[in-house]
């Protein structure tokens, strides 16, 4: 069982919460929702879970593949559903940027593994019914 701490530290809706190793996130609602830009949205969070999450799971498998990762990037766009309370993720697109001596087949194979086998926050939100796009780019090592 995990456990998180959550206490209000600024205004009606900065939070900060806390995992049981100490870990600290700070959020807040936006400034048009009552909040003072204090931290991430929760559903932003989400979109960041689903980067870390995937992030492992590729750069784990590449090195087992004995591939060179030099540098590693993500880019998320999220698109949530219009008019609905709630308002789940609708469409998300990630970009994944790998740089290093890495194969094109290999990173692309580890991606699918990571959104479709390994990676638990893309289930949830797959299971929420967003639909979750990828695309892998692979470039040089920087400097080289």
């Amino acid at each position: 069982m995990s456990t998180i701490e959550l206490k209000r530290v600024s205004g009606d809706f900065g939070f900060e919460a806390v995992d049981a190793n100490g870990h600290t996130v700070k959020m807040d609602s936006s400034p048009e929702s009552g909040g003072q830009d204090f931290g991430v949205r929760p559903m932003q969070m989400l979109l960041m879970g689903l980067a870390g999450c995937s992030a492992i799971d590729v750069i784990s498998i590449l090195k087992k593949q004995r591939q060179d990762v030099k540098d590693y990037k993500m880019v998320i766009n999220g698109e949530r559903e219009a008019g609905k309370e709630p308002s789940l993720w609708q469409d998300i697109d990630i970009e994944f940027h790998l740089y290093g001596d890495i194969d094109e087949d290999k990173a692309a194979r580890a991606v699918e593994l990571s959104l479709n086998k390994y990676c638990s926050v893309a289930a949830t939100l797959g299971k929420a019914g967003a639909d979750i796009k990828s695309k892998v780019f692979v470039h040089p090592a920087v400097g080289a």
